[in-house]
């Protein structure tokens, strides 16, 4: 049952009734969480928009996509990254902390019980503390003194009557599914590093091969042209052409070749390992992996529900909503129940006499009449940080869908542009292969060969760019899409556990 916190209004003694009604009943203050807002036209369609290239299908997608490239040793580091990664770590322990104060929480409805021990002496002058005389009391010049000793237990309860203690164990548990939904987002996110920089890896090796082969034509170009200029046959001019263009072309490979060695730095710290720890593993070059033939995407809807960092908006809200009705119960009546148990007397052995049975009960009643609209304020502030976890879920479910046709629309022209480009290789080669027959007839020269090559060589560069872009897009349509994690058995907190992707 959901109440609005009333107005106090009247004597003092209605509260009894209307705190005994309330306990009895059960009253929760604050509104209930029915759930996120819909956005119009948010998950109404049954596929993305920019979803249009023929590689792409509806089906369900799936959480391990990595595999998807066939690459063991890919397979491999990302495994290794979600099991041994920092950031996973970091993530983890959230949720324990989580965990931890939503205990706290549900223990809080419960009376609280300590063992006590305690001795007191008082001394006060002139008064009689029921002793017989000084000299009885032990005490001189018109005082007197007394010791007590006492063992038991302090126990304490304070009823929930409004639902405030309900409540803030709501928000707790709604923070838990926050903090697995956070968990989950920093894995989708780490399994998309570790396959970038793995993917970055392979390509700036494959150009750094590429750029050798191409240094080694012109090599023997310039070579062929400095026998021409002995000859007679061709200019300086020329020859100082041919060397600027060698220079050009070995300078490539400086920067190609520190980021190989910058990706390997990259892998060895997102699997949780020192730089120069996979160098042994990742120096051999491999082709770049390359997505599969149907690539499996969902839908809105299904985004929506799956991606981590809009199911962590949707519990912050929760969060946030249960957290008004914790500031409107505090504006409620409260009362407390405090009680002492113990043995003791004036003596130490009075402390194993059962007949010493000390036993104390203070019932206190506490309301926040007069605050001076504090309480109100605080309602105020819970109400606004509410409207803001909405407003922050609406933009990241507008992020998301955004993410996906973004990704989507790069996949699919990234695709049509490898056709194209590696049209143009299959000319270049084609080219090649016919120039080469001419010049072992005779009839074209070895230096227009070398530079043909050459330029199938620049050709076979831009395709393995094109390849290696691909397989990041892909990479970037599975991030965006959420995928990537899988879920705990049992996730406190979640309003509705999703299905798993590729479930």
């Amino acid at each position: 049952m959901v109440r609005r916190p009333f107005a106090p209004s009247g004597a003092l003694l209605l509260t009894a009734p209307v705190m005994l009604a309330c306990l009895v009943g059960g009253c929760t203050m604050g509104p209930d969480y029915a759930g996120p807002p819909k956005l119009a036209g948010a998950s109404d369609t049954a596929r993305f928009v920019r979803a249009s290239d023929p590689a792409l299908t509806s089906a369900p997608g799936v959480a391990r996509w990595w595999e998807g490239l066939d690459d063991p040793l890919l397979t491999h580091l990302v495994d290794d990254a979600l099991a041994h990664s920092p950031s996973i770590d970091l993530a983890q322990g959230r949720i324990r902390e989580a965990r931890g104060k939503l205990r706290e929480g549900k223990a809080g409805l419960a009376p609280s019980v300590s063992p006590m021990a305690m001795y007191a002496h008082a001394e006060a002058p002139g008064l009689d503390l029921g002793s017989s005389s000084d000299e009885d009391s032990g005490s001189s010049g018109g005082g007197t003194s007394l010791d007590f000793y006492n063992i038991g237990a302090n126990a304490s309860w304070e009823p929930d009557l409004f639902g405030g203690k309900r409540r803030g164990i709501e928000a707790s548990a709604a923070t838990v599914g926050a903090r697995y939904a956070d968990l989950a987002d920093a894995q989708v996110a780490l399994s998309a590093q570790v396959a970038q920089s793995y993917v970055n890896l392979r390509d700036a090796q494959a150009r750094v091969a590429l750029n050798k082969a191409s240094v080694e034509r012109q090599r023997r170009a310039l070579e062929l042209n400095r026998q021409r200029l002995a000859a007679g046959t061709a200019s300086q001019l020329e020859i100082e052409r041919l060397q600027g263009q060698l220079a050009g072309t070995e300078a490539q490979n400086v920067p190609l070749e520190t980021q190989v060695l910058l990706y390997k730095n990259a892998l060895a710290i997102l699997t949780g390992q020192v730089p120069g720890a996979l160098d042994a593993q990742l120096d051999a070059p491999r082709p770049v992996p390359l997505p599969p033939a149907e690539v499996a995407i969902g839908d809105p809807a299904r985004l929506i529900a799956n991606r981590p960092d809009i199911r962590s908006a949707e519990r912050t809200l929760a969060a946030s909503t249960a957290m008004v009705g914790v500031r409107e119960a505090q504006r409620m009546p409260g009362i407390r129940f405090t009680g002492v148990l113990g043995i003791g007397g004036t003596s130490p052995g009075d402390v194993f006499d059962p007949n010493n049975l000390v036993a104390l009960i203070m019932p206190q009643l506490s309301w926040p009449l007069l605050d001076f609209g504090k309480g109100k304020a605080q309602v105020t502030q819970a109400e606004a940080q509410r409207d803001q976890a909405e407003a922050q879920y609406r933009q990241a479910v507008l992020k998301g869908l955004q993410d996906a046709e973004d990704s989507l629309a790069r996949f699919g022209a990234t695709r049509r542009q490898l056709a194209q480009l590696a049209s143009a290789q299959q000319s270049a080669h084609k080219a090649a292969s016919l120039n080469a027959q001419r010049t072992k007839a005779g009839t074209s020269s070895l230096i227009d060969q070398l530079d043909i090559e050459r330029q199938a060589i620049n050709a076979d560069a831009n395709v393995e760019q094109a390849r290696a872009q691909l397989t990041i897009d892909y990479i970037a349509v599975q991030k965006a899409l959420g995928l990537g994690w899988t879920p705990p058995q049992a996730e406190p907190g979640a309003a509705a556990e999703p299905v798993p992707a590729g479930k």
